[in-house]
């Protein structure tokens, strides 16, 4: 009989790279999105869980406008702290282990270096506090939890979700017209999601917990992640310009620097991270024959 595995955030750019790599490993997946479960909702969540009977549980779903919860905490806090409380509690009453994604941002920046496992959060907005709250909740009420960190998430399912990604955005730019200004004083290390999927599944069938950083390729900024965009892309004449925290003020503080070190994924022989180029080269075949289907 197959595993059973609940995944939150479904329909979210990693989370149907999540469906997809446990459906490929015989599991039967049961996703819920914002539609089908308001994980704010503890009877909902505790319903859903406790119907399903699954071996593992998945939250992907999350309040990711880094800016907006400057105006919004409470929002931001209720999806991504109290919500997974309510998933965290809901887990321990079938004694389900819980997967579940945090983020770059619970670190301060001030480092300058890729930041592991070992270092202490500091979280510098509301977003990233909310973020930081998810992981203690989660690990409050469960021995078991798995806390993944990740950077910069990009996949091809960002083609069919309402914030898409980065290298979206910059191809959206491009055909606006008009310069591009992107921050070259921030650095990170972007994601492709169908890795960080395929690590998720590795990391939950072997058992492990705690906390592992799970960040793409070399630290690189968001300037220069932007200019690879273009020639990965083919285009040769985008009116990219390089910009800084000065003169690009947002709502939010965030990191300068909060790459991510794969310091336990390393430990455990896992393997690397594919190069930023290489993710990159995937994302476009993957994105062209999603187009051409």
């Amino acid at each position: 009989m197959a595993k059973r595995v609940v995944i939150f955030g479904s329909a979210g750019q990693l989370g149907v790279e999540l469906v997809r790599e446990f459906s490929r490993k015989n599991y039967s997946v049961m996703g819920y999105d914002r539609a089908t479960v308001d994980i704010t909702d503890s009877s909902a969540v505790e319903r859903e869980i406790a119907a399903a009977d699954p071996e593992l549980v998945v939250n992907a779903a999350a309040y990711n406008q880094v800016d907006l919860a400057e105006q919004e905490p409470q929002a931001a806090f209720l999806v991504n702290a109290l919500a997974v409380r309510n998933i965290a509690v809901a887990c321990r009453q079938i004694d389900a282990p819980l997967v579940h994604f945090s983020t770059d941002y619970v670190f301060d920046g001030v480092a300058k270096r890729p930041y592991s496992e070992e270092d202490r959060p500091h979280p510098l907005g509301a977003y990233a506090v909310s973020k930081l709250a998810g992981e203690l909740y989660a690990r409050a009420y469960l021995d078991n939890a798995l806390i993944i960190r990740t950077s910069g998430v990009f996949g091809p399912g960002g083609l069919h979700t309402a914030r898409s990604n980065f290298v979206e955005l910059m191809l959206r730019l491009y055909s606006a017209g008009g310069p591009i200004r992107v921050v070259a004083d921030h650095i990170a290390s972007p994601t492709y999601a169908p890795q960080l999927a395929r690590c998720t599944v590795e990391l939950a069938e072997g058992g492990h917990c705690g906390v592992f950083h799970v960040g793409g390729g070399t630290p690189i900024s968001w300037f220069d992640f932007a200019a690879m965009i273009f020639r990965a892309a083919g285009i040769s004449d985008a009116p990219l310009r390089p910009t800084s925290e000065r003169e690009y003020r947002t709502a939010a503080r965030r990191p300068k620097y909060s790459a991510l070190k794969n310091a336990r994924l390393e430990q455990l022989g896992m393997g690397s991270m594919p190069s930023i180029g290489a993710a990159l080269d995937m994302y476009f075949a993957a994105r062209q024959a999603a187009i051409s289907s």
